[in-house]
């Protein structure tokens, strides 16, 4: 029985057998034609050439099946394409035989073929063969689906339109992956006893009174040019449900073979993502062409995607500095290869070294100078305020004075919204590196255009809360979450970096850009939502700690100081804030004893210049809090 022929374990039917097929169809079609008019008694043109009649018709008909290859397509797959080939081939059969009666009848006197038969055969065996067809497909379905494999996802396709129905059929077309169509999911009520390629169509009204329906599937399949707001509410539906949820790639833009492959789970980061702020602006285009680009910071999550907006813009150069080592040479890797046409110089180096950076400004002649480079978390610097110092602050003062000296015509600072009123030290710094940099804006001899963005927490930043729950969840859990009221703006870095280079253009200098964040997200909420996704149920599979608010952090950030004032811009979505500055003279002499005490690694003297440079810094559940508490506390100097 090992040899036996088992039409469940036929992939295709071979080209032989649909050749060999077709031409039956065919041969019986002309039999059907001349039987139906022998019944009506009508008299037959040359009937003593009657068997040599038919074989011209089948070597017509062969020759034109070969010109149109009818037989190769795979007939489980067969589209209303194939149908197109066979109305060709068979309408290209008659023509020709349309044309040899014409000429019989010009030499004869009377046509070879009764022209009823010629129409009628056509008709019959264009839609013979195409019966053929629809009726092989549907029976591969059939045995498809009667051998359903346990161990593939069962899915149901979210939507009724072109796209869904694109999505279903590259399911089942690629039965050789780990999912199955078990039908499709409809908010339309029109839907309800409609099926669609085989499949029922489940109405969502129904799928929430019964959960019996919910039982025939294991996951839902969104497309990912779905608008957010439906996204968000099948989410929702599915979470309920106990639901995976799938997220597959445009359709529009993939390959058949690229949708299976492109499917994974929905991340927390697709519910987030807010629809991008697309700026497009020949400006951005024109200072960036044929110009010297440095970019510090460069191997970091901000950083990176400057580059490698940038490196579309056709600059001369872009020069990438950064201390860590192996993720700048795991750019360089990506870089080359992505850009082999972009001319990229990259430095191992540290920002707090002047003389290091004072050489690339000799060599290169910068242009525009994005400084994205910084210590930025918050418990690390609170333990360790000097490092700050170094690099937070001496790092954008060395900067932001070459860029003076050299001429550079713009220096884009990246700051963060934990400058704003902050609570930690990592906040203050960055606070005081703004004045710094707004300060020089009216320096004498300066001709550069100094320009800060401050933004929020962007996702899938290193060391972000997203990547940090995900490897929790991954462990088995606690998540752990400092308090259970925190809020966080989020946005996502190409959006970020795309603020950035916008503000290079934009900014007349000392401008400092904020962006509209949307709504802030409530830390628990993102927990709890990121371990549903994962497939398990907070609290029950995965526990959720509350571990206290660390050093320095607090419940809310903040986009504004409390005495700025902010003006629009061109753009909705981007304003300039209006915050106090100092005057360059004043805050040099705070940053030099601020380094001092920085290389003599006292850290409460360091918080107490800095509460000096930025009055606004009041500690939180910190040991600096007594700083704030006696403001008399001595200190030496």
């Amino acid at each position: 029985m090992g040899n036996v022929f088992r039409i469940k374990e036929l992939r295709y039917l071979p080209r032989w057998l649909v050749f060999f097929i077709d031409i039956s169809i065919f041969s019986f079609s002309i039999l059907i034609s001349y039987l139906f008019l022998k019944n009506l008694q009508v008299k037959i043109n040359f009937i003593e050439y009657f068997n040599e009649k038919i074989f011209v018709i089948i070597g017509i008909n062969i020759f034109f099946m070969f010109l149109f290859k009818t037989y190769a397509g795979i007939i489980r797959y067969s589209t209303f394409f194939d149908f197109f080939k066979i109305v060709w081939a068979s309408g290209s059969t008659l023509i020709v035989l349309l044309g040899l009666n014409f000429i019989s009848e010009l030499i004869l006197g009377k046509p070879v073929y009764l022209y009823p038969v010629l129409f009628l055969f056509f008709f019959i065996s264009t839609f013979l063969m195409f019966f053929f067809r629809m009726v092989t497909k549907q029976l591969f379905r059939m045995f498809r689906d009667s051998k359903k494999d346990p161990s593939k996802i069962r899915i149901a396709v979210i939507g009724v339109e072109g796209e869904s129905v694109s999505l279903a059929n590259a399911i089942i077309h690629n039965p050789g992956h780990a999912y199955q169509l078990a039908g499709f999911l409809s908010a339309r009520p029109d839907s309800k006893k409609a099926m669609l390629l085989g499949h029922k169509i489940y109405n969502k009204q129904s799928l929430l009174r019964n959960d019996h329906w919910v039982s025939r599937f294991d996951a839902i399949l969104i497309n990912e040019t779905m608008p957010r707001p439906k996204m968000e509410d099948w989410t929702a539906l599915a979470l309920d449900k106990g639901l995976k949820i799938l997220k597959a790639p445009n359709v529009n833009h993939t390959k058949e073979e690229g949708i299976i492959g492109g499917i994974r789970p929905l991340q927390i980061e697709d519910l987030l993502d807010r629809a991008p702020i697309k700026i497009e602006s020949e400006e951005v285009k024109s200072r960036h062409y044929n110009k010297s680009i440095l970019v510090t910071g460069g191997a970091g999550s901000i950083g990176s995607e400057i580059v490698r907006q940038v490196a579309q813009l056709d600059s001369s150069l872009i020069v990438v500095v950064d201390q860590a080592e192996s993720p700048l040479h795991e750019l360089k890797l990506e870089l080359l290869e992505r850009f082999p046409n972009q001319k990229f110089k990259f430095v191992l180096a540290d920002i707090s070294n002047l003389y290091r950076l004072e050489k690339l400004f000799e060599d290169y002649s910068f242009s525009i100078v994005y400084h994205a480079a910084a210590y930025k978390h918050v418990p690390l610097i609170e333990d360790n305020p000097h490092e700050a110092i170094f690099v937070n602050i001496g790092g954008t003062k060395n900067l932001a004075l070459l860029s003076r000296q050299y001429n550079v015509d713009r220096f884009v600072m990246v700051s963060t919204d934990k400058a704003v009123n902050p609570t930690n030290v990592m906040g203050a710094s960055k606070r005081a590196a703004e004045l710094f940099v707004q300060s020089l804006q009216d320096s004498s001899d300066n001709t550069t255009k100094f320009i800060t963005t401050r933004f929020g927490n962007v996702l899938g930043s290193n060391g972000s809360v997203i990547p940090h729950f995900r490897k929790q969840i991954a462990k088995g859990g606690p998540v752990t979450i400092t308090h259970p009221d925190i809020i966080r703006y989020f946005m996502t870095i190409p959006e970020a970096c795309e603020l950035v280079l916008q503000a290079g253009t934009m900014g007349n200098g000392g401008e400092i850009y904020v962006f509209d964040m949307g709504k802030p997200i409530k830390i628990l909420d993102l927990a709890k939502r990121m371990i549903k996704l994962s497939g398990y149920t907070p609290d029950v599979d995965i526990k959720i700690d509350f571990i206290g608010l660390r050093p320095g952090e607090k419940l809310y950030e903040e986009l504004l100081t409390d005495n700025s004032t902010t003006i629009p811009t061109h753009h909705e979505k981007i304003m300039i804030s209006k915050d106090p500055v100092m005057e360059l003279e004043d805050i040099e002499i705070l940053c030099k004893q601020i380094m001092r005490s920085a290389i003599k690694k006292d850290g409460l003297q360091v918080v107490k210049i800095l509460k000096i440079i930025v009055p606004e810094f009041i500690s939180n559940n910190s040991e600096f809090e007594i700083l704030d508490k006696t403001p008399e506390y001595e200190v030496y100097q």
